[in-house]
């Protein structure tokens, strides 16, 4: 039994680190999981192709979680399953602040319903939950990052609330996109959260920015508002902002994203390419994670 899915990075509209709001777009670059399943091998063993030595809890947990719900006798015409193997390919750099974990964790999520030809089973929403779920417990996410899940998950732009793994609103955009990952990584779990939450009066204006459709607005103020708060330089968002309206920094960092005409994206990268690091041009994505 062998399931695969992709599953779109995303990039930030609003940090939830200070008031378990958040808001993320999904962006067109991907992370790809193959799953297979076997109801002889005990347990689940994951790869993440190309870095041997990356932390593969969160997939493995992924994979655990949905035979666990799906993949048992419990299950009329669906074989008892015992184990498998998951292995994740990417295009997105890892701990780069693009939601490397939560495309991840979606795309493997789908994979192995796919394996149990099972996909009907959940909503896109409760599969963004199950690899929350699993996130949390594996102690990869501070907020649960159901901002980022949702957003790769459904695709567009997603509000959500956090705490509860609610989905306040979302919305299909159509925007270029300017990507600039530094040669630094950032681990979400080791963000200052109590250094994020003074700057919650800050994050309240961007969720209401965002609950309006204002989004570029919206992400503007949390790039300058969490780029302080997090201890990174705000000139990447100052050289943006000369030539488009929405700049953030995305997520933890280190990576930084602005959106708008390509022309003026354009602009902006010449900007950043003096700087270290890549930069990249693509687009949002409104389909969201799907089988392949």
């Amino acid at each position: 039994m062998e399931g695969k899915a992709a599953a779109p990075a995303a990039g930030t509209v609003l940090n939830a680190l200070a008031t378990g709001h958040g808001a993320a777009f999904a962006i067109d670059e991907y992370t790809t999981a193959t799953v297979t399943l076997s109801t002889e091998t005990d347990g689940v063993t994951g790869e993440v192709d190309g870095a041997p030595d990356a932390d593969t809890r969160l997939i493995e947990r992924c994979v655990e979680y949905v035979i666990d719900a799906h993949g048992g006798p419990q299950n009329v015409g669906v074989p008892a399953v015992s184990g498998g193997t998951v292995t994740t390919e990417s295009e997105v750099p890892m701990a780069s602040g693009l939601k490397s974990s939560s495309a991840a964790a979606n795309a493997t999520v789908m994979a192995t319903l796919d394996a149990l030809d099972a996909t009907e089973r959940m909503s896109r929403e409760d599969m963004a939950r199950l690899g929350v779920m699993a996130a949390r417990d594996v102690g990869v996410t501070v907020t649960g990052a159901f901002d980022d899940a949702s957003a790769s998950m459904l695709g567009g732009v997603t509000v959500t609330d956090n705490e509860d793994d609610a989905l306040l609103a979302r919305e299909e955009v159509d925007w270029d996109v300017l990507v600039w990952t530094p040669p630094e990584q950032s681990f979400s779990a080791d963000a200052d959260v109590e250094r994020c939450r003074q700057i919650a009066p800050m994050a309240r204006l961007v969720e209401d920015l965002a609950l309006d459709g204002d989004y570029q607005r919206a992400m503007t103020v949390n790039g300058l508002a969490f780029s302080a708060a997090l201890d990174f330089e705000t000139d990447p968002v100052l050289d943006a902002l000369q030539h488009v309206e929405g700049v953030s920094l995305s997520g933890t960092g280190p990576s930084f994203t602005a959106v708008g005409e390509r022309a003026a994206l354009e602009a902006v990268q010449d900007a950043w390419d003096e700087r270290p690091g890549a930069t990249w041009l693509t687009t949002t994505q409104t389909e969201g994670t799907h089988t392949v």
